[in-house]
């Protein structure tokens, strides 16, 4: 499934240098606000080391990870809602994301501008939670005229669909986010057809200096506890450490800097593994001589569901599944060896796939 997160933050908070760290485009650079006009899109190859291993162990003739498609949505500022600075075109294209990026400045430097001349992430938090927040008033105002009109013939279904937009319009209008609201089971289809921006999950990355990312800072002290109570995640990132790595050549020089820097990992892995967190996302695995491919799928899906993300006629004719989880994989060394050994699972359409699974699917279309 193509998973599209969408980056997020007021003008020269690092936006754009992260998003050229983390994708194989070029966003434009620069010290001054609107440096982004366009949505830049990119693709991020999803870093998995049980990708490497199965390749080592299968020798394929080519190996294929997942993807994340990222787009870097230029600068919100105020009255964004109202269509400053560019605002309805900037929030359409969040419309068009499953997650948000949210990148907030947790660092001082003179030599950047701020936009309203000063650092504290947890205002330009609230700058851009209130711009979302009123575009998604808007949406439920025009909304609630059509439902309304709908109530006057009396359907108990039109009027229970007014209390609930009603409800849930007040909520937002009260400065929360329409994701902190509680949908009952009957209400989440519609819930789901108001596409409201803050209806989506959303993960803050803290912008840091080099010498904050493992322990943080008192702005990032600050606004993790401002954000406590929201069902969101939170990590740290020096975006300049970011561009700085994506700037060496290959995988030994990346490992060495990181090394060097006291890192365990590039920023990209943590901003990928918390959106995969974010989006409730596990990865299966095919092997074969031909290819070696990694296919995310949400936690829960079923068997014959799973083998559809490859192919819809492999879900339409689904048979079995053969599923070898990924740890016996590794332990015996082949998909052979692990039948012979009895680690090879035939599943049937009521198995729920697992991170990890090394899994082969029977159909008969």
């Amino acid at each position: 499934m193509a998973l599209k997160c969408g980056i997020v933050g007021l003008p020269n908070v690092g936006k754009s240098t992260l998003f050229n760290a983390l994708s194989s485009a070029k966003a434009q650079s620069a010290n001054f606000p609107f440096c982004t006009v366009e949505p830049n899109v990119g693709t991020i190859t999803v870093p998995d080391d049980r990708l490497n291993k199965l390749e080592e162990l299968v020798n394929p003739q080519r190996v294929q990870p997942t993807t994340i498609e990222i787009v870097d949505i230029a600068g919100l500022i105020k009255g964004a809602s109202q269509g400053e600075g560019l605002g309805n075109q900037f929030l359409a294209n969040i419309r068009e994301v499953d997650a948000i990026v949210h990148v907030v400045r947790c660092f001082d430097d003179d030599n950047v501008v701020h936009v309203d001349g000063r650092v504290n992430p947890i205002e330009d938090k609230e700058i851009i939670d209130t711009e979302l927040q009123l575009k998604d008033v808007e949406t439920l105002d025009k909304r609630l005229e059509k439902l309304r009109k709908q109530a006057k013939t009396s359907e108990k279904a039109a009027l229970k669909a007014v209390d609930f937009a009603e409800r849930l319009k007040t909520h937002i209008e009260n400065g929360n986010s329409a994701r902190t609201f509680k949908v009952q089971t009957d209400e989440e289809k519609q819930y789901t057809e108001f596409f409201l921006l803050t209806s989506k999950p959303v993960l803050y990355v803290c912008n840091v200096d080099e010498g904050s990312v493992e322990s943080g800072n008192e702005y990032t002290k600050k606004f993790k506890a401002a954000v406590a109570d929201e069902d969101a995640g939170v990590i740290l990132i020096s975006a300049q450490i970011e561009a700085d790595i994506s700037e060496l050549e290959t995988y030994e020089e990346r490992m060495e800097f990181l090394t060097d820097m006291g890192l365990s990992e590039p920023g990209v892995n943590k901003v990928i593994k918390a959106c995969y967190e974010l989006l409730n996302l596990i990865t299966y695995f095919t092997a074969g001589e031909k290819e070696v491919r990694a296919w995310t799928i949400e936690k829960g899906t079923m068997a014959p569901q799973a083998a559809g993300v490859i192919h819809s006629d492999f879900e339409r004719g689904f048979i079995r599944a053969e599923v070898i989880k990924y740890n016996d994989y590794v332990s015996y060394g082949s998909e052979s060896a692990c039948r012979d050994a009895g680690k090879m699972a035939v599943e049937g359409k009521e198995y729920t796939v697992t991170d990890g699974d090394v899994m082969h699917f029977r159909h008969n279309v």
